[in-house]
């Protein structure tokens, strides 16, 4: 199983909304005991064992709106597709804190996940979006979700990834349908009608 986070690299990204997915990987690696820092298709790479199941952990150094470069690189060497895919990624059309599990779906407006669907020609992957949805309306979508998170925010985080990644170790021991229903979140508010910036 491949498991990637999406993000930007450098240090003036890493505390950023755009960040969750690293931020995720790391959560994932610090309580699996695991290490991600090997280089490897333009990512930081880490092996781990995450509910009995041997999985690779992964962070794409390209920027975000190129992150199909290493994720085509990545599913290539270790052979993962499909069902033995997960990208993990934040979401502007979902409510701060919520999480969504799918097993296929269009990029939403996430130059993430238009990256990689574009490099491995199919929406046929799993993917988990964490909400980052303010409660006002957005003027400058790419400020907003390049820009650290508030003061309460920060406080939920810790929630928050402890569920994500409780929905994760779900998705290896359960599978998707069953993680589907266990995990996703109610009252998911309408697609954010804004495009996200193209470098975001």
């Amino acid at each position: 199983m491949l498991i990637v986070g999406l993000g930007n690299p450098g240090d003036e990204y890493a505390r950023t909304r755009h960040n969750l997915g690293f931020m995720l990987i790391d959560r994932l690696a610090a309580t699996s005991d695991a290490t991600v820092k090997r280089k490897e298709c333009q990512s930081l790479v880490g092996n781990a064992a995450i509910e009995g199941e041997r999985v690779v952990l992964a962070k794409p150094q390209t920027f975000m709106n190129l992150s199909g470069d290493a994720v085509g690189c990545l599913t290539s060497k270790h052979a993962a597709a499909g069902n033995s895919l997960i990208v993990i990624s934040d979401d502007l059309a979902l409510p701060f804190g919520a999480i969504r599990l799918r097993e296929r779906g269009s990029a939403g407006g996430h130059n993430g996940l238009k990256s990689i669907i574009g490099a491995l020609g199919t929406n046929e992957f799993t993917r988990l979006r964490i909400g980052i949805q303010p409660e006002h309306p957005l003027t400058d979508a790419k400020r907003f979700v390049l820009s650290e998170f508030s003061s309460a925010e920060k406080e939920k985080l810790d929630e928050i990834f402890d569920r994500a990644a409780e929905a994760l170790r779900s998705v290896l021991k359960d599978g998707i349908k069953k993680a589907m229903s266990l995990f996703n979140s109610e009252g998911q508010s309408a697609k954010h009608k804004g495009q996200e910036p193209e470098n975001a």
